[in-house]
C-alpha cells in the first residue's frame, strides 16, 4: 500500500542510514518527542542501526504517560460514583492511581466502559439520560478536536448528562521546559507529525531559534523516522538552526485551521503539571468558562484530590531524556506491565512498555 510499503522498505532504509554514517562527524544527542515513534524505533532497531555518533533519547510524548496521578485518582473518584457511565480509550484502564486502576472500580462495580471515539460517550449520554455519562479526555493536540466536537454535539443536543475530565497538554511548552532546563543534554528534536498535522508547526521556529536547536517535523514509519534523524544530523553538523519538515505529505505549516478554531472554541490554554515532571506553565488546555457545565472536574467536585508518586520510579526521568528505562532498578522487577508502578510501563506509547515488550535491556537489578 502506499504510504506503508515504501516506507517499511528495508533497502530504502539502509541506504539513508548509510547516508547518516557519511554525514555524522560527532556525537549528537536527539529527542523523539513522541510515544508512538520511541515503539517504532525500538520495535524496529532504529537506534540500533545507527552509528554510535547519534543517542536518540526518548520524550514526554506519550499523553498516558503524562497525564497526573491527581487526574487518575479523580478518574476513579467519579468512575466510582453510582449512576456514572466512565468512558475511556483502553489504555487509561490500567494506568495506576496512588491505589487502584479504572480496571479496579469495573471490577467492583463501577460501569467503566471502553470507548473507541468521545462521540460515542455522546450517544452513550443521549441513551442513557438518566445517568451521568464522563469521557476522559487526555491526549496532546492530536486528540482535542474529537474531544471539543464531543462537547460541541452535546451542547447541541442539549444533553446535560454529558462532561468531560480534561488533561489536555501541548507540545511546546513542553520543549521550551526540556530546554530551559539545567539539565538538558537534547540537540535536536524529533517533532511529533500527527500533532504538527493539527496545529501545524508554526510555534516552533522561536524555540528553535531562541535554543539554538534544529527541529524536525518526522513521521512514523521507519523510512520518516531515518530521513527526520538524517535532516537533523544535517543540520546539527552545518549548526543551522531552523524547523524543518520531514513530513510534507501529512503537515503544512499552518495545519489544520478548522480544527485550531473548533479547539480554541472550547478550550483555553492553562498551567498543567505533567506526571513525573511537574508544573509546566501554559502547557494544558482546560475548559472555558461558558463551557463548564461540561467539566467533568466542577461537576463532580473532585478538584482537591493531590496524591504523591511512588518513589521507585523514574518515569520523570525517562521522559526528560535524562534516564533510558533500564536505568530504573524496578524495571522487571516491581514494575511489570501486569503490575505497573507508573503509566509508561503500561501505555502502548510508554518507552518502558516498549523496551519491555521488544526484550531490548536486562532487567533492572
Amino acid at each position: 500500500m502506499k504510504y506503508i510499503d515504501e516506507y517499511r522498505d528495508a533497502t530504502l532504509v539502509k541506504g539513508v542510514i548509510d547516508e547518516i554514517r557519511h554525514t555524522v562527524t560527532r556525537p549528537w544527542t536527539i529527542m523523539e518527542i513522541c510515544g508512538g515513534q520511541t515503539h517504532a524505533i525500538v520495535r524496529h532497531g532504529i537506534d540500533q542501526l545507527l552509528p554510535p555518533e547519534i543517542e536518540l533519547v526518548h520524550g514526554p510524548g506519550c499523553p498516558v504517560c503524562v497525564t497526573p496521578l491527581e487526574l487518575i485518582d479523580k478518574a476513579l473518584a467519579i468512575a466510582s460514583q453510582p449512576n456514572v457511565i466512565f468512558c475511556s480509550y483502553g489504555d487509561m484502564l490500567r494506568v495506576p492511581g496512588s491505589g487502584r486502576d479504572l480496571f479496579s472500580v469495573k471490577a467492583q462495580g463501577g460501569d467503566v466502559r471502553v470507548v473507541y471515539s468521545p462521540l460515542d460517550a455522546v450517544k452513550l449520554a443521549k441513551q442513557n439520560l438518566g445517568k451521568q455519562v464522563v469521557f476522559f479526555a487526555i491526549g496532546f493536540e492530536t486528540t482535542a478536536p474529537p474531544n471539543v466536537m464531543s462537547v460541541l454535539q452535546a451542547k447541541q443536543l442539549g444533553l446535560t448528562n454529558y462532561s468531560i475530565l480534561v488533561s489536555h497538554v501541548r507540545v511546546p511548552p513542553a520543549i521550551n521546559a526540556l530546554l530551559s532546563s539545567p539539565t538538558n543534554r537534547v540537540e535536536g528534536f524529533l517533532l511529533a507529525g500527527h500533532v504538527c498535522a493539527v496545529m501545524g508547526y508554526h510555534e516552533y521556529p522561536p524555540l528553535a531559534s531562541q535554543f539554538k536547536t534544529p527541529m524536525v517535523v518526522t513521521g512514523f514509519e521507519p523510512l520518516d523516522i531515518v530521513q527526520g534523524i538524517l535532516r537533523t544530523v544535517q543540520l546539527l553538523e552545518l549548526n543551522q538552526v531552523e524547523v524543518a519538515n520531514a513530513y510534507s505529505r501529512a503537515v503544512t505549516f499552518e495545519g489544520n485551521q478548522p480544527a485550531q478554531k473548533a479547539i480554541h472554541q472550547v478550550f483555553e490554554t492553562v498551567d498543567r503539571k505533567w506526571r513525573g515532571i511537574g508544573m509546566i506553565p501554559q502547557s494544558g488546555w482546560g475548559m472555558r468558562a461558558e463551557f463548564h457545565g461540561f467539566n467533568a472536574e466542577k461537576r463532580f467536585d473532585v478538584q482537591t484530590i493531590q496524591p504523591e508518586e511512588s518513589p521507585l520510579c523514574i518515569a520523570g526521568l525517562i521522559l526528560q531524556g535524562l534516564r533510558k528505562p533500564h536505568d530504573c532498578t524496578a524495571f522487571g522487577n516491581q514494575c511489570k506491565p501486569e503490575h505497573p508502578l507508573g503509566a509508561t510501563m503500561v501505555s502502548s506509547e510508554g518507552a518502558c512498555a516498549a523496551y519491555y515488550k521488544y526484550g531490548r535491556v536486562t532487567i533492572g537489578a
